[in-house]
């Protein structure tokens, strides 16, 4: 068997992993990165251009690894929604939306004023990072670009499309991103009439292809371009964060992957249908048929991290990791500061794009490494928080894998284990959206019987970790005062926010 490529275009870079279906392991890396403009408060941009480049880097760093350049298959994972606003032709019209742009805060909040049926699969409204309260504020705001725009779109079909020359759409994105409906197999126009949106079913990709289904060869063109000695097969991908419960073998009921990066997503799945408040979804038959996933998020996680470090204490790498070592010293809940991790809102369990970050409790005493510390500590409060009504509501999370940059900071994965008070098992690949790209891949190509097998087969855990209890007990009365202390405080956050 040939190697197969899963891909992962990130927030800030992408990743592009060669897998060797025989070993059933991850053999090769390379990674490329690329810039996010923040060009007022709440926004986000990207230049789609930056993304071919940053991977046509980082590709030829695999390829110029491995004994052949002819691939087998390869599968792209992205963030979502990034949307691409384009022509037919794939040129970008406007630079890409980012996934964490909070600008459609007003658009998204419509969506919950309208009733109608298929708003039960994504909780009774669309998130704010969503593609289709995106494309209402570009109507809005932006109505000439909307007009010329053939094609708004996540930065997954884009790529795709650049593959293959095919534009076509994920059910996993559509169904939750885009108000599809997977049951029946459809859109329902009069929504988008409601919407204001009337003409964006024309805009977006078709048809729509469930995970692990082959869209097409890249085009000879494009293989040229990137290296390739052959015509690779692409599979369809997904949602990198969604894609990654295959990376992690979470697909079952009662299974939870908590992904810690750039911001924080958790995703558990149902057989049945479940009735949710404060959750995203539940999506049916997203990722896998006869499935119920469920989402809850933060939208803000090692950003605010890595806002601290960069923006506040101006340190460079070997700055940071002393810092974790110098707040990892610190005892609990010790040093009187809470902070709540709300930077760019709440996803889950508030639903609330005008929540706002907050430190409390400063004094003259408090120095980097206490501020450090409970921004790590209000970010693995913020998890309790979700993983709590998640369970309030009847969906156990009995076996959480926890995956993403968190394992590559000890003092976020210690107090997020703690805070959690349950064991957490970790993966022995790192990266689960490049293991779950090459599981799709694999199974697109017919190495395995189908998604589920591929996982299951694939997979290899590596570690457990187990919670300190002295501490959890610390961690229930802290997450009571951040509850609280939001509740205090929204409508001094909302007015600020304004």
């Amino acid at each position: 068997m040939n190697y197969v490529l899963g891909i992962d275009f990130g927030t800030s870079s992408v990743r592009v992993g060669a897998f060797d279906p025989e070993k059933k392991e991850i053999v090769r890396i390379g990674e490329g990165a690329y810039s996010t403009r923040y060009p007022h408060s709440g926004w986000a941009e990207q230049d789609p251009e930056h993304w071919w480049a940053a991977f046509k880097k980082a590709l030829n760093v695999v390829l110029s690894g491995l004994p052949s350049r002819e691939i087998a298959g390869l599968t792209v994972c992205t963030t979502a929604s990034t949307v691409v606003i384009a022509n037919e032709r794939g040129t970008a019209l406007r630079p890409a939306i980012l996934w964490m742009d909070a600008r459609a805060d007003a658009e998204s909040r419509f969506t919950g004023t309208i009733d109608h049926p298929v708003l039960r699969f994504s909780g009774g409204s669309d998130a704010v990072e969503w593609l289709i309260p995106k494309a209402m504020w570009l109507s809005r705001h932006e109505p000439e670009i909307y007009r010329a725009a053939d094609r708004i779109t996540e930065a997954l079909d884009y790529i795709n499309f650049r593959l293959t020359g095919r534009w076509v759409g994920s059910r996993l994105n559509a169904t939750c991103k885009w108000n599809y409906d997977a049951i029946q197999q459809t859109y329902y126009p009069e929504l988008f009439e409601k919407f204001g949106i009337p003409e964006i079913l024309e805009k977006l990709p078709d048809p729509i292809l469930a995970v692990g289904t082959p869209i097409g060869q890249v085009t000879a063109e494009t293989a040229r371009e990137l290296g390739f000695s052959n015509q690779p097969l692409v599979v369809q991908g997904g949602i990198d964060a969604h894609t990654a419960m295959l990376g992690a073998a979470t697909t079952k009921p009662g299974d939870l992957l908590l992904t810690g990066g750039t911001s924080v997503v958790h995703l558990t799945q149902s057989f049945s249908e479940p009735k949710l408040k404060g959750a995203w979804g539940p999506y049916p038959s997203a990722l896998l048929d006869d499935h119920w996933l469920i989402e809850g998020g933060q939208v803000s996680g090692g950003s605010i991290l890595s806002w601290l470090v960069d923006n506040i204490f101006g340190l460079d790498v070997d700055g940071h990791h002393k810092l974790i070592q110098e707040a990892a010293t610190l005892d609990p809940c010790a040093d009187g500061l809470l902070t709540l991790d709300y930077w760019m809102g709440n996803r889950t369990p508030y639903r609330d794009a005008k929540l706002r970050g907050t430190v409390m409790g400063l004094s003259l005493f408090h120095d980097r490494k206490s501020l450090y510390r409970s921004a790590v500590e209000a970010i693995a409060l913020g998890t309790k928080n979700v993983i709590d009504s998640f369970e309030t509501q009847g969906l156990p999370c009995e076996r959480i894998v926890v995956a993403g940059g968190i394992r590559n900071n000890p003092l976020w994965l210690d107090v997020l284990v703690d805070a959690i008070g349950k064991p957490v098992f970790l993966t022995r690949e790192t990266n689960l959206s490049i293991l779950a790209g090459a599981i799709c891949a694999s199974a697109g190509l017919g190495y395995f019987s189908g998604l589920e097998q591929a996982s299951t087969e694939i997979v290899r855990y590596s570690e457990t970790r187990k919670p300190d209890l002295e501490k959890h007990r610390c961690y229930v009365k802290m997450l009571d005062l951040y509850r609280r202390a939001t509740e205090c405080l929204t409508p001094i956050l909302h007015e600020l926010s304004s």
